[in-house]
C-alpha cells in the first residue's frame, strides 16, 4: 500500500477531491440554459455517431457486392465505430460529458455523477438523434439498398443462442462503462499524472476493441440507442424480436461495471474495509 492509499484507509485528508453526488431529482435544472445545451449536444453527437457509423456498415456491404474483397471490413468497422466515439467525446465532454449512449448514461446515474432529469433528457435524447441519424443513412443509401444490407439493424447472429447475444452484449458494455469510470477518475488523475490519459482515447480504444469480439455475435450493440435508431428506421421482424437484449444486456452490464469500480476498487469497499479493521481492532 503507498503512502497517499495509506493515508485515505486511515481517515486522513485525501489528495484528491471526489465531487458531490448529484442530487436525484433536481429541479432547478429545468430553468437552466446549460441543461438544454447539453441535451441539443447529446442529440446532435448521437446523431452524427449513428449516421457515420452505420453509412460505413451499409458502404462496405454495398462495395462487397461486386468486389468480393472490397468495403471496410469487420476491421474497419470497428474502427468507425470506435474512432466516431473517440471524435464526439473529445468535442463534448466539456458541454454535455460525451455520454452519446444511455448505457454509460444509467451508470453514471447510479454513481451519482447525473441527476434523474439530465439523466432522462439525455436518453430521450440520445434516441431521437439515433433515429434521424438512421434515417438519414437511409435518405442517402435509399430506400431498397438500405433495406437491403439490413439497416444497420443489430440482430442476433445464426448458430448463437440468445443467452449467448446477451452475455456479449453485458460483457461488452461493462468493458465500456467501466474504462469511462478509470478513465474520468479524478483519484487517477491526481495519483497518476505521469500517465497522460486524454479520457477520450482509452473510452474510444474500449468501443473498438469490444467492437472486435462481439460483431460476429450480435453486430455490438452497447448502446441502446445505435440499437433502436436503426431498428425504427428499418423496422423488420428480425430486429425488433432480438431488440429486448440490445437494451437488457447494456444496462446490465454498465449496473455491473459501476458497481464494481464504485464499491470495490473505489470509496465504497475502502471505506467498508477500514471501518471493519478499525472494528476488529478496537475489540482486541
Amino acid at each position: 500500500m503507498n503512502p497517499s492509499e495509506s493515508m485515505e484507509a486511515a481517515g486522513g485528508k485525501k489528495d484528491y477531491k471526489d465531487p458531490a453526488p448529484a442530487p436525484l431529482v433536481n429541479a432547478g435544472e429545468l430553468g437552466k440554459w446549460s441543461l438544454y445545451r447539453a441535451v441539443i449536444t447529446e442529440f446532435v453527437a448521437t446523431l452524427l455517431f449513428v449516421y457515420v457509423t452505420l453509412a460505413t456498415v451499409i458502404g462496405h456491404k454495398r462495395q462487397s457486392e461486386s468486389q468480393p474483397c472490397g468495403g471496410a471490413g469487420v476491421l474497419g468497422i470497428a474502427w468507425s465505430f470506435g474512432g466516431m466515439i473517440f471524435v464526439l467525446v473529445y468535442c463534448t465532454a466539456g458541454v454535455s460529458g460525451g455520454h452519446v449512449n444511455p448505457a454509460v448514461t444509467f451508470g453514471l446515474l447510479l454513481a451519482r455523477k447525473v441527476s434523474l432529469v439530465r439523466a432522462a433528457l439525455y436518453i430521450v435524447a440520445q434516441c431521437l438523434g439515433a433515429i434521424c441519424g438512421a434515417g438519414l443513412v437511409r435518405a442517402f443509401h435509399g430506400t431498397s439498398s438500405y433495406l437491403r444490407h439490413g439497416g444497420g439493424a443489430n440482430e442476433l447472429a445464426a448458430g448463437y443462442s440468445k443467452g449467448a447475444g446477451l452475455a456479449a452484449e453485458i460483457v461488452g458494455t461493462f468493458v465500456l462503462v467501466y474504462t469511462v469510470f478509470s478513465a474520468t477518475d479524478p483519484k487517477r488523475k491526481v495519483r497518476d499524472t505521469h500517465v497522460p490519459v486524454l479520457a477520450p482515447l482509452p473510452i474510444g480504444f474500449a468501443v473498438f476493441m469490444v467492437h472486435l469480439a462481439t460483431i460476429p455475435i450480435t453486430g455490438t450493440g452497447i448502446n441502446p440507442a445505435r440499437s433502436l435508431g436503426p431498428a425504427v428506421v428499418y423496422n423488420q421482424r428480425k430486429a425488433w424480436e432480438d431488440h429486448w437484449m440490445f437494451w437488457v444486456g447494456p444496462l446490465i452490464g454498465s449496473a455491473a461495471a459501476m458497481v464494481y469500480h464504485q464499491l470495490v476498487l473505489r470509496a465504497g469497499a475502502a471505506k467498508a474495509f477500514a471501518s471493519w479493521r478499525n472494528n476488529n481492532h478496537t475489540g482486541i
